[in-house]
């Protein structure tokens, strides 16, 4: 360490004096003493005030600037050294040099530059305000297609400077895309593949700016997917193949990319790993055989993509995901019933499935789940119920398959994900199948757990639900004992609640149950329609110019209903409905207005 303090002192009066050979001794020696003990050599550069004198050394002429920015890059590697790089004014003389024809030069002054970057605002900054990023683009364009170990050394280093300058930094990712640096590096991946230093540059770069959502459309117009699965099909190593899937799991968000990777295979690539690791009790092969599986049910979220797997559901893809179903394993069987739920969304491929015995299968697991399930097969089996009974061909053939019965072993369950699409499945079963509906409404359990529920204010979705669903029980019954039973379990103030919902649709689905419950049961429902404020409910709804017609429309027929009860009946009058209805006379809605001389009419002779 003496003999550095005496290199120092040295080299201030060599910097000054620009004796070469003099100037290059000491800079060797910083190099033995930083490559020795580089934080205390550091400590040491800068007490001295060396870095100021560095700034006056990176000059394109001179034949030791290359040994200077490799001494910043070394002292770079330390945190407390990159803001002092910034303010002593080496990041303009180093952008500069990015301009020379010297292939070491550029090395040491990329690595100077990438590593003042690495976790550094100010150092970003400074280099953004430099200029630096293009020119190094330019270089990586010019140098993309050179494959001598030392352009690829130095393209190396540039695309590492890339990273740490963008690095977890939206404004300049999105300035790196701006200037076109995604077609480069894909380009780059496809022609040194065979460079795993280069190739691990690459994945980390798109690992970055594949998060950002602007990037995605570039990407798309490359051959990324294609390049991507070329690379996946020759890793043998988890940790290589864990790179590459960390860069395709935000490219497969993009509808497009994921049926570029469709094309290119990818999927045949995820099979085999789930094959390879599915009776692996290792921790690596359980981490692989997941992020497989989810990659798949993501690629399956793009309409195309999933189409293209279907394949009329002759497609052997489809019939593989559909053999992880009856899987021992936890994570297959979860991956299996998404993957349905996501086939599941265009009514053809909902009646192919349901006809070839997809639902038996479902209720087989879903019934291995009662007992201690596991909550996400749980709520995975039922997204794909749910789904494949929206087409009216296949509600009887589920009801008849005994799926109600199956699902409302689900009934006990507290977890909110759960209850959600339990209650969204029985409402899909029962839309427009009186029966059904009738058999379920008079299902006291049921109701009495609808009526809990309805109250669940932390779980919004699952309040919603449940209320659809009372109200779809007495729409889809029209029974008078599925009435009687709703009264009794106390859900007649939820329907009346819900009929002020924000959504217009639960309104009107409210409405139009209680309309059936004032035509049907008004005696038995009196006095909880009294005591749930429905005539001021009413009256507001109608007073309300924001109230859309059918609501308008729906609230008229309900206060008509409602004069068969002598008690509501006063309230009605007592609120004054004459002056509020006979304005809706003149409403623009043809149906409104119909309704509203109706309803005056019935008012005025009643009274």
């Amino acid at each position: 360490m003496d003999n550095l303090s005496d290199t120092l002192k040295k080299l201030k009066i060599t910097a000054t004096d620009r004796t070469e050979d003099c100037l290059e001794g000491c800079l060797d020696c910083l190099l033995q003493a930083l490559a020795q003990n580089n934080t205390e050599t550091s400590e040491k550069i800068q007490g001295n005030g060396i870095l100021q004198l560095f700034a006056n050394l990176l000059t394109p002429q001179s034949s030791c600037t290359a040994k200077v920015a490799n001494i910043i890059a070394e002292v770079a590697k330390n945190e407390f050294m990159r803001v002092p790089c910034v303010d002593a004014g080496l990041i303009s003389p180093l952008v500069q040099l990015l301009n020379s024809k010297d292939q070491e030069v550029l090395l040491q002054t990329g690595r100077a530059l990438g590593n003042i970057c690495y976790d550094s605002h100010e150092g970003r900054s400074a280099v953004d305000q430099a200029g630096g990023a293009q020119i190094v683009i330019d270089h990586l364009r010019s140098l993309c297609s050179i494959t001598d170990p030392a352009s690829e050394k130095l393209l190396t280093v540039f695309c590492g400077m890339l990273m740490n300058y963008s690095n977890e930094n939206d404004s300049l990712q999105a300035q790196l895309i701006n200037m076109g640096v995604i077609p480069t590096l894909v380009k780059l991946l496809g022609i040194h593949c065979h460079n795993a230093a280069l190739t691990e540059m690459c994945l980390v770069a798109f690992g970055n700016l594949a998060e950002l959502e602007s990037s995605k459309e570039q990407f798309a117009s490359t051959n990324i997917a294609e390049e991507l699965v070329k690379l996946f099909k020759k890793q043998i190593e988890h940790d290589k193949r864990e790179m590459i899937f960390e860069v395709l799991a935000p490219l497969a968000e993009n509808d497009a990319i994921k049926l570029q990777l469709v094309e290119a295979g990818l999927v045949e690539c995820l099979l085999e790993i789930v094959q390879q690791t599915v009776d692996s009790d290792k921790e690596d092969d359980a981490a692989e055989l997941k992020t497989a599986s989810d990659l798949m049910v993501l690629l399956l979220l793009g309409d195309e993509s999933m189409q293209k797997l279907f394949e009329g559901g002759k497609g052997s893809v489809f019939q593989r995901v559909l053999s992880w179903i009856p899987s021992n394993n936890h994570q297959l069987q979860l991956a299996g019933a998404l993957a349905i739920a996501n086939f599941a969304r265009n009514d053809g491929n909902c009646i192919h499935m349901v006809d070839s015995g997809i639902v038996e299968k479902l209720m087989d697991l879903l019934d291995r789940h009662v007992e201690d399930g596991n909550v996400t097969v749980q709520h995975a089996a039922l997204s794909a119920l749910r789904n494949l009974a929206i087409p009216v061909v296949n509600k009887a053939k589920m009801l008849s398959a005994g799926v109600t019965e199956t699902v409302l072993k689900f009934l006990k369950s507290e977890m909110p994900p759960v209850q959600f699409k339990l209650l969204g499945t029985l409402r899909m079963l029962i839309d427009a199948q009186a029966e059904a509906a009738e058999q379920l409404g008079k299902n006291a359990k049921l109701v009495e757990r609808l009526v809990e529920w309805c109250e669940a204010k932390d779980h919004a979705g699952v309040m919603g639900e449940s209320n659809r669903l009372l109200s779809a029980l007495i729409r889809h019954s029209k029974s008078k004992d599925v009435i009687k039973t709703i009264v009794q379990g106390g859900g007649i103030k939820h329907l009346v609640t819900m009929a002020t919902s924000e959504h217009v649709i639960m309104q009107n689905e409210a409405l139009v149950a209680l309309a059936l419950i004032a035509a049907l049961e008004l005696g038995s429902a009196e006095k909880d329609l009294e005591s749930a404020k429905l005539v001021q409910t009413l009256h507001r709804l109608l007073a309300d110019e924001r109230s859309a017609p059918e609501i308008k429309y729906n609230s008229m027929v309900l206060i008509c209903a409602l004069m068969g009860s002598e008690s509501l009946y006063k309230e009605v009058q007592d609120l004054a409905f004459l002056d509020v209805v006979s304005k809706l006379r003149s409403h623009e809605n043809k149906s409104v207005a119909q309704q509203a001389s109706l309803t005056e009419q019935r008012l005025t002779v009643e009274s």
